[in-house]
């Protein structure tokens, strides 16, 4: 009889901490990394992930996202604004994402945030 797998986060990390290791730019690893240690409540882990994500991707519009992602649950408002406007420049257009994603609660009233939504917003 077979055992069926169970998802575990924590073996998760530890093997993509050693695939880290051994290759340091490897950009998926390095997203994949980001988004577990987020997801267990890692946010400073999940910040030094996205900031390196950033380093090594700095045209990609999802890694700044997820860089602002990171600052927004770290309560660092004005940069998350900030990295926000960087991946929307870049190409970043998930509007209906953007309005949902726990991750930006921390933004939902502030002006800076509204205004932004507000001119992703399609005109009729």
């Amino acid at each position: 009889m077979s055992k069926k797998r169970t998802d575990d986060p924590e073996f998760e990390i530890r093997f993509y901490e050693s695939v880290l290791r051994r290759s340091p730019r490897y950009t998926q690893v390095v997203e994949l990394l980001g988004g577990l240690y987020t997801r267990q409540g890692r946010i400073a882990d999940g910040l030094k992930m996205d900031r390196k994500l950033v380093r090594l991707q700095p045209g990609n519009p999802t890694a700044h996202y997820n860089l602002a992602c990171s600052l927004a649950l770290s309560r660092r408002k004005n940069d998350a604004l900030r990295m926000l406007r960087v991946a929307v420049h870049l190409g970043y257009k998930d509007l209906d994402w953007m309005q949902e994603d726990p991750d930006l609660e921390a933004l939902r009233q502030h002006p800076q945030f509204v205004a932004l939504l507000a001119a992703l917003k399609p005109q009729s």
